[in-house]
């Protein structure tokens, strides 16, 4: 279920890069993204924790991750 405020998605090519998923659960201040044995997942807990710090976009390529404000829908 995706959070009250906010929705994150990642494109499939940027969740199945292994470098590229690491790369976001390290940047993540609040712990939205976490690498286990099946690839990255969004941790939807900590999805209202977002601080829309922009350090994910920063991370991945250009496009593979998208950041819903669902507050503006």
């Amino acid at each position: 279920m995706a959070g009250l405020f906010i929705d994150i998605k990642v494109s499939s090519e940027a969740a199945a890069d292994a470098e590229v998923a690491r790369k976001l659960e390290e940047v993540c201040p609040v712990g939205i993204f976490a690498v286990g044995e099946t690839g990255l997942s969004i941790v939807d807990d900590n999805l209202d924790e977002c601080t829309l710090c922009d350090l994910c976009h920063e991370a991945a390529p250009k496009g593979s991750v998208q950041i819903i404000k669902l507050y503006e829908a």
